[in-house]
């Protein structure tokens, strides 16, 4: 059985938040893009939470991801909505895909 293109999203983006809640590592990638991961992150947020919607996967992940792109400009709110909506996404990519599979 495929994946469906929402779960392989919420792994993405899911990943992509953890790599940014990496003390130093992820705030310097950010400072060192001039904030344009956070951009880019608020895009990849919004296509999975249209996939989401269409797919019917859990949504939860992305909405905080949307949030956490708005918010994350604060270097300690960051780091802990980075870490928070990593560990959202990656649970709800697990559960939705371990659902598809069943």
């Amino acid at each position: 059985m495929r994946m469906k293109i929402s779960v392989a999203l919420l792994w993405l983006t899911g990943l992509a938040e953890a790599f940014l809640a990496i003390p130093f590592i992820g705030g310097g990638f950010v400072v060192s893009t001039g904030y344009t991961a956070l951009g880019v992150m608020f895009v990849l947020h919004v296509i999975t939470l249209f996939f989401c919607f269409r797919e019917y996967s859990p949504k939860s992940g992305s909405i905080l991801g949307i949030i956490t792109s708005l918010v994350s400009w604060f270097p300690l709110i960051g780091w802990a909505l980075h870490l928070l909506t990593a560990v959202v996404l990656i649970f709800s990519a697990a559960v939705s895909d371990r659902r598809a599979r069943i």
